[in-house]
């Protein structure tokens, strides 16, 4: 869904992801390591389809989230390494299985993988890395971790599910989309963050912190993307400005520019939306609709309301550097607008 930005390539220089990656460095080239290593097939596809999207530039904050929630609380051991590589894998199955259904041809600016293979190909290296995904958890043995991240995976899918069933429908309501996006993205970045504190050890309230801090840390982000598939550059977005207007897709700056509409603008997205008049010159008044009614920042202005949930859940927890830099992860994700 959305777009994706690398996310070093934050405008405002205050907030950054770098101290999260300073602190992950070691444990993540551990990952890295374990990455190419279960990624790798005797069928040759398979680790050609895998590494096209592994190697794509993302910059793997889901588990950089992973790997801090464990080290803050003092875990010294693997399986938060194995955990962090089982995140990964379930984010890109997830990609190579949403270009297929979103018909995409461009991911982080590289053609994606259903162009250059097909989408059997996609959906089917997407299923083996769900499969190796789930292998490492099972070695880490941890029973509440295995339970978190294959809720996620449950989640994850009904999302995707319930996406398809409000595709093209500009009744969509906020709550609606709200609820796709909850699933769909905020879902894996709850339990990236979740499953560090499992494996260290903690008690109940710091599991749920973490949980709540990975939930509303990943709604904002998704609605930071959404805004920036209107409001961005082409060459920041690794995608065409207004891509998701082309397909169809509804998301929250749509929703809030055709709820907020005359009768002859609702007419205008129900036409451009959902019976797919949707080119450069409809795009142009689809911006003109979404600036007029102000969509952009009332978008931005809901990813912070979760921002700040996301801080407060992380308040209580003890000062760290590892609570600092989770905290300005928050900062960054929303500062990607500005």
């Amino acid at each position: 869904m959305g777009v994706v930005i690398p996310l070093e390539e934050s405008k405002n220089k205050l907030a950054s992801v770098q101290p999260l990656v300073d602190l992950t460095k070691a444990d993540m080239e551990r990952v890295n390591q374990l990455i190419l290593s279960k990624a790798g097939s005797d069928v040759q596809m398979i680790p050609e389809v895998a590494n096209h999207l592994i190697s794509s530039g993302g910059k793997r904050l889901r588990p950089m989230l992973t790997l801090a929630s464990a080290s803050m609380f003092g875990y010294q051991g693997n399986a938060h390494v194995k955990l962090a590589t089982s995140v990964e894998f379930m984010h890109t199955a997830t990609l190579l299985h949403d270009d297929v259904v979103d018909e995409s041809d461009l991911r982080r600016g590289k053609s994606t993988a259903r162009m250059i293979w097909g989408n059997q190909a996609s959906v089917l290296v997407g299923d083996f890395l769900l499969g190796q995904a789930f292998r490492m958890m099972v070695d880490v043995g941890s029973l509440d971790a295995l339970d978190v991240l294959s809720t996620a995976a449950s989640v994850i899918a009904e999302g995707e599910v319930l996406q398809l069933s409000v595709a093209k429908n500009m009744e969509t309501t906020e709550d609606d989309y709200l609820s796709v996006i909850r699933a769909k993205t905020a879902a894996l970045f709850a339990a990236a963050s979740e499953v560090g504190p499992i494996v260290a050890g903690t008690g109940k309230a710091e599991r749920n912190a973490l949980k709540s801090y990975g939930m509303n840390l990943g709604l904002a982000f998704q609605l930071v993307d959404d805004v920036l598939d209107y409001g961005g550059k082409a060459a920041d977005l690794g995608k065409n400005v207004g891509d998701d207007f082309r397909e169809g897709k509804i998301t929250l700056p749509v929703i809030l520019s055709y709820r907020r509409g005359t009768a002859d603008e609702r007419a205008f997205w129900k036409e451009a939306i959902e019976s797919g008049d949707n080119g450069d010159d409809n795009l142009e008044k689809a911006l003109g609709l979404i600036g007029k009614y102000g969509a952009l920042n009332d978008t931005i202005a809901r990813a912070v309301h979760y921002g700040t949930i996301a801080s407060d859940a992380l308040a209580p927890l003890p000062e760290s550097p590892w609570k600092s830099a989770l905290m300005e992860v928050i900062d960054f994700c929303i500062d990607r607008v500005s």
